[in-house]
């Protein structure tokens, strides 16, 4: 794995990502990372790819190394409001906002966003499997998000997101069609399937 830009002192690069789209509860979280010049950590890569323990393991070790990493949230109501596209770009931004020094450039996991003011950007399709800064950004969106989710299961133990994390899976959708949902849903998404009918 790589950097999209070379990084030097005077050109911070960032990666940035997120976690949690596809999930019927719970934030949507991003993280940004700016990594320096010389920075190696073994098996690092997508998250997607990586054990939970191993996810756990890298992650204090890329905030130990990292110049700088910011982790944000946006929560269902804002997602049904203004969408999840929408919203995971929007949470990418706020990490971006809690990065000191600000970067010069920014690497995108994905092929949408817009763009952050005043600083350059380029997206980048399955980003966090070719570059260091934002497969950084994926492990500790995913692992901070996990965190939340297993918070909300001690609150909720009915829809198993100790486990689930909030994704569709069936004990979840079983939990929901016995127990209704939660402010944690999100109403804009299609939270059983089709051909179950399910009241709000």
């Amino acid at each position: 794995m790589k950097r999209l830009q070379r990084q030097v002192s005077e050109f911070l690069e960032a990666g940035t990502d997120e976690a949690g789209r596809g999930c019927l509860a719970g934030p949507v979280t991003a993280a940004a990372v700016i990594l320096p010049e010389k920075f190696e950590l073994p098996y690092l890569n997508d998250s997607k790819k990586l054990t939970e323990s191993q996810r756990y393991t890298l992650r204090p070790l890329i905030e130990k190394q990292a110049l700088s990493f910011g982790v944000a949230h946006v929560f269902p109501e804002e997602i049904d409001e203004i969408n999840i596209l929408n919203a995971s770009i929007k949470a990418m931004h706020l990490a971006l906002d809690k990065l000191h020094p600000r970067p010069a450039f920014i690497a995108v996991d994905g092929n949408r966003f817009k763009a952050y003011p005043n600083v350059p950007h380029q997206c980048v399709i399955k980003g966090d499997g070719k570059y260091l800064n934002i497969a950084a950004a994926s492990v500790l969106a995913k692992t901070y998000r996990d965190d939340f989710m297993k918070e909300l299961d001690e609150k909720h133990p009915q829809y198993v997101w100790k486990k689930n994390k909030g994704y569709p899976t069936s004990a979840h959708r079983a939990g929901i069609l016995k127990h209704g949902i939660t402010e944690h849903h999100r109403r804009s998404f299609q939270l059983m399937p089709a051909q179950l009918k399910f009241e709000f």
